[in-house]
């Protein structure tokens, strides 16, 4: 495992997080077979686990916290704040108060004294962002945190909960301004099917020195060879369970939809590209994803324990650039399939 700085920091994070947010009741709920994951991964060399306040009611942070349980030392930890909770207007956002609150939480729920990465997990546009940014730098005086950071979600998401280059630039101007603790990196969505953050998120990344941790390099599975043409959509997949999912699967899912069948259509052509080289389409994806300069990690997110085998797959891939031109092709630099 080779080791890569996160940031204009010091921290050395591996190339591939370990995403939590299956871990729970929205996945895996039998919490030893998580925990088994988690000491697979670590004991395979990653040393950076990702999960939020948010996934499944605090019940993945719960799950770390119990997998790290004499291990904490060797990992660096990161969670998330802002979504909402059960607790009213008063239980979301990233007010004074609701960091406070919910930092709390988190170290109670993770069984540990710091937190290393604390990520305002959307852009909160009901909050002044001087007040943002003053709690979260009080939260590293106070020794729970030690080093903070933002998400933001798919582009088709509003704009006003979206961390954009402008946004994040804003963020340092005026931390710099009050002496206050800088973002050290984000964590947008980034795969060969939506590479949106090429346009702005990751040239702001470059310039600033900010890390990008990059979540979603299958694409919900796609880029896992989940959806073939030809093929019925699998019956425990997002595209075959509308009534669950409801307008993101219409969205991204629809695979009788024009832009599903384009999808298919490029998956195909993924597919023996990824055969060429000996390796499976989601060991080749993910190598796509981490040969970006501006990728300091990118997370893999394991329901059971083979999902992790892809990502491990993915560290011995070089893709070739006939391969990456052709790539562009299919789906041009800054767009989405």
């Amino acid at each position: 495992m080779k080791y890569r700085t996160l940031g204009r920091t010091g921290l050395k994070v591996s190339p591939l997080c370990l995403g939590a947010m299956m871990f729970g009741a929205w996945g895996e709920t039998d919490h030893d077979k998580s925990i088994a994951i988690i000491h697979r991964a670590l004991d395979a060399g990653i040393n950076f686990i990702d999960t939020a306040d948010f996934y499944s009611a605090g019940e993945s942070e719960e799950i770390v916290g119990k997998a790290l349980r004499g291990r904490r030392d060797g990992v660096v930890l990161a969670t998330k704040v802002f979504m909402p909770g059960m607790g009213g207007p008063l239980d979301r956002g990233t007010s004074r108060r609701h960091v406070f609150l919910q930092v709390e939480e988190s170290l109670r729920r993770l069984g540990t004294d710091w937190i290393d990465l604390y990520q305002l997990h959307r852009h909160d546009k009901g909050t002044p962002i001087e007040e943002v940014l003053s709690a979260l730098n009080d939260c590293v005086r106070q020794g729970k945190v030690r080093y903070v950071g933002v998400s933001t979600g798919h582009a088709a998401d509003p704009i006003e909960i979206q961390w954009p280059g402008w946004r994040m630039v804003e963020a340092l101007w005026v931390s710099d301004r009050r002496g206050w603790e800088r973002i050290i990196c984000t964590q947008p969505p980034y795969s060969i099917f939506s590479r949106d953050a090429e346009r702005e998120i990751f040239p702001t990344c470059e310039r600033f020195a900010i890390g990008a941790i990059v979540w979603s390099p299958l694409e919900g599975g796609w880029l896992a060879g989940r959806y073939r043409k030809g093929r019925p959509a699998p019956p425990d997949s997002r595209a075959a369970n509308e009534t669950e999912f409801g307008l993101f699967v219409r969205d991204n899912f629809d695979l009788a939809s024009e832009r599903g069948r384009r999808r298919l259509d490029v998956v195909e052509e993924l597919v023996g590209m990824a055969e060429s080289l000996g390796v499976s389409l989601a060991a080749y994806a993910n190598a796509w994803v981490l040969r970006h300069r501006a990728v300091s990690s990118a997370i893999v997110g394991p329901r059971v324990m083979h999902h992790l085998d892809a990502g491990f797959e993915a560290l011995g891939v070089k893709i070739p650039d006939e391969h990456l031109a052709r790539i562009d092709a299919l789906v041009p630099p800054g767009t989405r399939a």
